[in-house]
């Protein structure tokens, strides 16, 4: 049942060619669903302390998922494109939609959980990843999406990823403010 949800609220996984890869992806976000509780995939917040201090309660981690997903995408094919790089549309693809996916553990509701203030963001999306069996390329991803944790992105698809959570997020900022450096 939870594998359905998470079809419909990322329809992005229909561009993983991988099916193994596709499944993978869907069943962490099922794993999260179960492991955390959620009853309704679409109302998780997108970033409770920050939707607070810039009175943004209602962004929603769905959308900031398919944003990025959306994002990297379009990095990466204007990459494929322009330059003679070699990467993975499925990795990107698979990585942006899974970046996210420790927040499940991190908030209920808008509140935060023992896993955000003690683990903080990102691990125990790294822990979902292997948990399904991912390859370690995602949990590379999902580790080094943030600094919040001192791992840099080491692949092209991680970078991408990175950059898209970066743009995706000033995107919701600038909604709060006309100067992105004041929030």
């Amino acid at each position: 049942m939870s594998e359905d949800v998470v079809r419909a609220a990322f329809p992005e996984l229909e561009v993983i060619e991988d099916d193994d890869l596709r499944a993978g992806v869907a069943s962490a976000w099922a794993t999260a669903i179960e492991e955390n509780d959620i009853d309704d995939l679409t109302e998780v917040p997108w970033l409770p302390p920050t939707q607070r201090a810039l009175g943004l309660e209602n962004e929603r981690l769905v959308s900031h998922v398919r944003d990025i997903t959306a994002c990297a995408v379009a990095l990466a094919e204007t990459l494929l494109e322009r330059r003679e790089v070699t990467l993975s549309v499925d990795t990107v693809v698979a990585g942006a939609l899974i970046h996210d996916v420790s927040k499940l553990a991190e908030f209920d509701g808008m509140a935060e959980t023992p896993v955000y203030n003690l683990l903080g963001h990102p691990y125990y999306g790294v822990y979902v990843v292997a948990a399904v069996d991912l390859p370690v390329e995602l949990a590379h991803i999902v580790l080094s999406h943030t600094s919040r944790t001192p791992v840099e992105p080491a692949t092209i698809e991680a970078e991408l990823i990175r950059r898209a959570d970066e743009v995706a997020a000033a995107a919701i900022r600038s909604q709060a403010t006309d100067d992105l450096r004041t929030v």
